[in-house]
């Protein structure tokens, strides 16, 4: 028996959890089984204490040549993260947060689906399913649980409540790695269609960025029973005429300040940003290092994109930023502890293989959506550009400040924005 398998044992605990609530639709029926069982996360010491030596015993690359990070992330700020990470991150603090919560692990079409879900005290209280990205995990909407669950208790209503359903992706955290290709996001929204049907919420909304918005507008797309709409914090709105400029090198004449100011952020990143993507888009089994080396996957998760690698650099610098320290290596440390740095790698080069369209291509969404625009994410989405990508646009605001990981980095106005965003869905009380 490997060890991972021996691992995920000590993962799962197994107690039946009540009754189905209906069927499985379809192709979907056969693989699956309705139980839903409890999840406990504990590793064992010998893990951590494994983890350690390996930060402690990196063979080091020389200083980059450059002042700034066009190299990519500078050998200080890994330095200063690996002292950190071997002497003061403490993972034990990390699994009675994510234990203080109920988590859960369900089977669906042939893959253990892990997800958290906390029911809100107040009875009106809208579901939500909200889906992370790469590099992120449920880590990142740890925040926001407290907030959108017990509103009053943070200084909103009983009318602002939500009941939330937090998954792990396939590949990702404590769900099931698929063995075989096709986990997509067109296949990853049916699933999670499925849970919130076993779950027994009859109406619905979702939520998502980055790989979570992939998934959020294709379940807008499948339009499963129940679901009332979307919010966005990444939205695929770029014009086809954009693109098209995007691969000519030049922006068209007649584009207004912030479609400009997008403009260049995509090309920005399609020249710059793009290099981890591509790999994982084409040969994601090659990455064997990052499931060797701790710091090597560190490295790779923080260089993501140019605002959020710069960000968490200032932090490990000392500066005080959306993200601390300990929030960036609690998610680093959770990839390493489950061994899922290439199986959530492989999610790129599914959805390359699967005609899906770009990234960020408009997809013709025709339910309700909400968009709010963060300023450092990798590109700014006009409102110009969500209108037109979303006819039934309920929502759009800019934020202030923030970047990729909305909800993790600037959680009190992630929060305002839920909030606001689906209050026209909500039935009356």
């Amino acid at each position: 028996m490997s060890k991972l398998s021996a691992t995920r044992r000590q993962l799962l605990v197994a107690a039946a959890a009540g009754g189905v609530v209906s069927l499985l639709p379809g192709a979907l029926r056969a693989a699956s089984s309705d139980t839903i069982k409890p999840f406990k996360i504990s590793f064992p010491q010998s893990d951590l204490a494994d983890l350690r030596q390996r930060i402690k015993a990196t063979k080091w690359p020389d200083k980059e040549q450059v002042s700034d990070t066009t190299q990519g992330v500078q050998l200080a700020t890994m330095r200063q993260l690996a002292e950190h990470w071997a002497t003061h991150h403490d993972w034990r603090k990390v699994e009675a947060r994510l234990n203080a919560v109920p988590n859960f692990v369900t089977e669906i079409d042939g893959l253990d689906i892990h997800f958290i879900h906390v029911r809100s005290k107040h009875e009106n209280a809208l579901p939500m399913i909200v889906t992370h990205g790469w590099p992120g995990s449920i880590i990142e909407q740890l925040k926001i649980i407290g907030p959108l669950t017990d509103p009053t208790a943070h200084g909103a209503t009983a009318a602002d409540a939500f009941h939330l359903v937090i998954p792990s992706l396939p590949g990702y955290g404590f769900s099931g790695k698929p063995s075989a290709v096709g986990w997509n996001p067109p296949r990853i929204a049916k699933a999670w269609a499925v849970l919130m049907q076993r779950l027994g919420y009859k109406e619905y909304v979702a939520q998502g960025g980055d790989w979570g918005n992939a998934v959020t507008e294709h379940m807008a797309l499948q339009q499963p029973p129940g679901l009332l709409g979307i919010h966005t914090n990444m939205p695929a709105a770029v014009p086809a005429e954009i693109n098209k400029s995007l691969a000519e090198g030049a922006p068209p004449a007649n584009l207004i300040a912030e479609e400009l100011r997008a403009w260049n952020q995509l090309d920005f990143f399609n020249k710059n940003g793009l290099g981890y993507a591509i790999e994982m888009n084409n040969r994601p089994q090659t990455l064997y290092a990052i499931a060797d080396s701790p710091i090597g996957l560190a490295a790779w998760m923080i260089d993501h994109d140019d605002s959020s690698q710069k960000m968490i650099a200032r932090a490990f610098a000392g500066q005080k930023e959306g993200l601390s320290k300990d929030d960036v290596l609690d998610n680093v440390t959770l990839y390493w502890l489950t061994n899922t740095a290439i199986s959530s790698a492989r999610l790129y080069w599914d959805n390359a293989h699967h005609p899906t369209g770009g990234f960020f291509d408009v997809r013709g969404i025709q339910i309700p959506v909400a968009v709010t625009a963060y300023p450092d994410e990798i590109y700014t989405a006009p409102r110009s550009w969500a209108e037109k990508a979303y006819p039934k646009l309920i929502h759009f605001n800019k934020a202030p400040k923030g970047g990729h990981f909305a909800a993790w980095e600037q959680t009190d106005f992630f929060c305002q924005e839920m909030r606001a965003s689906f209050q026209s869905l909500r039935k009356p009380a």
